[in-house]
């Protein structure tokens, strides 16, 4: 079939004469080609977002949107409703299942404090996750729309801490998609096979990068069998009791659905994350979230041109809200502000600012990605979150980061690896720690040139994060799932996965060769002293 669209092509080519080379005529074919193999027809899509955190949406926002656009029929469960009608985009609105909380408040800095502690953070997690499934699986317009007649051909899930939502692919017979708006979490590699090789890949937790001495290499083990402990016991179990709820007690155990997941798109790239080994249902997608660039309001606009010694932009995110720093701290950046003769741009949250100095704007909202790609900022004073990291990245901006919880710390040893970042921890927040890590990015050239380069490196790939991420959902559709891609590390146990039987076996073959090779010197030796003794005897 394919064969025959591009002969039709190369039919109606009357005088090949016409192209100044050859290499026109293949890249015809081979646009063509891609055309043929990329089209598929409209597929219904169920999309179940229960994160209540902002920036996490909005990494697979632009996902969802791009199929909608491409003729799929999209249906999306979750707490962000879109502000205009989307063509073949359908909201079903849970937010008022939030539990007293609005998604959109985000969380004070005392409270986020709270989780510096990774086995804080883990248990946390997997208990709010179990808290999310309860929540829509009981919401009424959730229940309106599974006893609906409607069909889904794909079921896309958010990969973060629950698995509770998995049966909705056996109940529709769709394919299972996993988006993971962080790095692969500790418990959502065993599920498609995928390495987690402790010695070499930092668990999503963890303060290290990929370059661990013992002692790290040993915590990060340690750590990393501890969370997938926790998770088990704190969100799969739970879980696994409120799907057999909702969908029926001969709902199979969630790992095993688990495994018959086709794809997992995840927020990671070898530039920025470290470079691991992936199977091929494993596909990195970094910045698909990251828009095309638009233009900045105009008061912000003229604030950034007129900085003739550049800007600090300064953000913790859409969760963590800076109005809520105890004053000490604040007073901190805000006199380490004024002695520097760069403007700052600070995101927030309050109607004013006290003790504000001349060069520091405040804005409760900033269009973050556009920001960072003006030319005049010149440095990042973040918390680490991945979203803001990778928009840095994009636009080539060094960081002075300040981790606090889940994957920040891992994001900023990354960077703090490469060359491209700072790191100030919370504790020590002072007017001159702050000046310190600031004029450490600002004044050395090498920041700047490391975090350039990456870029160049982040943006270099044959396909857009988002056409990529377009190109594996179409592609497992149209191969029904695409189960040639699954990994046969799916139906091992843990220790055939590790080996461990084999290594039983040899090590119990070589035990044995040497007890038969200990026993044959005792018999030879013992018959010779035997003989000799005689010898004296007689």
């Amino acid at each position: 079939m394919v064969q025959g669209y591009i002969l039709a092509i190369i039919s109606h080519v009357s005088d090949f004469q016409m192209f100044k080379s050859t290499t026109q005529v293949c890249l015809l074919v081979l646009t063509s080609l891609l055309l043929v193999l990329q089209s598929v027809s409209s597929a219904r899509f169920l999309v179940i977002y229960h994160s209540k955190v902002r920036s996490r949406f909005s990494m697979v926002e632009p996902y969802m949107k791009a199929l909608a656009s491409r003729g799929h029929q999209v249906v999306v469960v979750g707490y962000y409703p879109q502000k205009q009608p989307i063509p073949n985009f359908t909201d079903v609105t849970v937010e008022e299942v939030a539990g007293g909380l609005n998604p959109g408040a985000g969380v004070s800095v005392d409270t986020a404090s709270e989780y510096f502690n990774p086995v804080t953070n883990v248990i946390r997690l997997a208990e709010f996750g179990v808290h999310s499934c309860k929540a829509v699986l009981s919401h009424p317009e959730f229940v309106k729309l599974i006893k609906s007649n409607q069909k889904f051909d794909a079921v896309i899930y958010d990969l973060l801490h629950t698995d509770c939502f998995l049966p909705l692919a056996t109940k529709y017979g769709a394919v299972s998609i996993g988006v993971s708006p962080t790095v692969l979490m500790p418990w959502a590699n065993d599920p498609m096979g995928n390495p987690d090789n402790p010695s070499y890949i930092p668990n999503l937790f963890s303060r290290y990068s990929d370059q661990m001495n013992f002692i790290a290499r040993t915590v990060n083990s340690v750590t990393m069998i501890l969370f997938k402990v926790i998770y088990y016991f704190k969100s799969y179990r739970p879980s696994q009791e409120v799907a057999r709820q909702h969908f029926g007690q001969d709902v199979p155990e969630l790992d095993v659905l688990a495994r018959n997941m086709s794809l997992v798109l995840v927020n990671s790239h070898f530039s920025l994350n470290s470079p691991r080994p992936l199977v091929p249902g494993v596909v990195e997608v970094s910045g698909m979230h990251i828009p095309p660039p638009q233009q900045l309001p105009k008061h912000i606009q003229e604030y950034l041109d007129s900085a003739e010694h550049g800007v600090i932009y300064f953000s913790f995110g859409s969760v963590i809200q800076a109005k809520t720093l105890p004053a000490d701290k604040r007073d901190a950046f805000l006199q380490a502000f004024a002695e520097l003769p760069q403007k700052v741009l600070w995101k927030w949250e309050g109607e004013s600012l006290p003790g504000q100095p001349k060069n520091v704007h405040i804005e409760k909202w900033c269009p973050q990605a556009d920001i960072l790609r003006h030319p005049n900022v010149v440095a990042f004073l973040s918390h680490g979150g991945l979203m803001g990291t990778l928009e840095a990245l994009n636009g080539g901006v060094p960081i002075v980061g300040i981790p606090f919880f889940a994957d920040q710390r891992t994001n900023l040893a990354n960077l703090v690896a490469k060359g491209m970042a700072v790191k100030l921890d919370y504790e020590e927040i002072t007017k001159q720690n702050v000046l310190n890590a600031l004029r450490t990015v600002l004044e050395q050239p090498s920041y700047m040139e490391n975090v350039r380069h990456t870029a160049q490196i982040f943006r270099d790939r044959p396909l857009s994060a988002l056409d990529t991420a377009i190109f594996w959902t179409e592609y497992v559709l149209r191969h029904k799932g695409a189960p040639h891609l699954r990994s046969a590390a799916v139906d091992l146990t843990w220790y055939q996965y590790l080996l461990l039987d084999v290594i039983a076996f040899i090590a119990a073959i070589i035990l044995l060769f040497l007890l038969a090779v200990r026993k044959l010197i005792t018999l030879m030796f013992g018959s010779k002293k035997t003989t000799q003794k005689k010898k004296k005897v007689n």
